[in-house]
């Protein structure tokens, strides 16, 4: 699987992640501060590693910055992408289950290497589920990206 990950620090974890997916057989490819020379902002460089995954050009995309949060939400800014801000294993496996997250966003403070073991284990494990209201749901944020009403409105 092609994976591009961003990280806005070139910390202990982001290093970690990017050591890890290359051990599990991933084709990782980086930005931000894990690609000297590359823009480090948060902002800049999760949306480029999200947009990776919306042109088709990577499976799939983690995200990194100190809470995760900003990562998270630039990636979401990208249309096709659903990213999630994932802390613990179950979360991990419950985004790519009930919302098809392709996406993961990952805080750089809160993440020890065994914790991040587990949720790349419980990401990886997981698949989009195909229960009738999951899907409907990720249909309804797909017709947000193509510029549908919002809750409540007619697409």
């Amino acid at each position: 699987m092609r994976i591009s990950v961003s990280s806005d620090m070139d910390e202990p974890v982001a290093r970690s992640l990017v050591a890890q997916l290359r051990t599990r057989g991933h084709d990782v490819v980086t930005y931000g501060a894990l690609d000297p020379g590359d823009d480090p902002r948060w902002a800049v460089c999760s949306a480029t590693a999200a947009g990776e995954v919306a042109a088709g050009r990577a499976d799939q995309a983690i995200v990194c910055c100190w809470t995760g949060t900003g990562a998270s939400i630039a990636a979401n800014k990208v249309p096709g992408v659903r990213a999630a801000l994932c802390t613990d294993a179950y979360t991990a496996g419950g985004a790519r289950r009930w919302n098809d997250a392709n996406v993961l966003a990952l805080s750089l403070r809160l993440t020890s290497e065994p914790l991040l073991k587990e949720i790349l284990d419980a990401w990886f494990a997981a698949e989009a589920g195909q229960d009738a209201d999951d899907r409907e749901n990720v249909a309804h944020i797909e017709g947000l990206d193509l510029g549908g009403a919002g809750p409540g409105g007619d697409h």
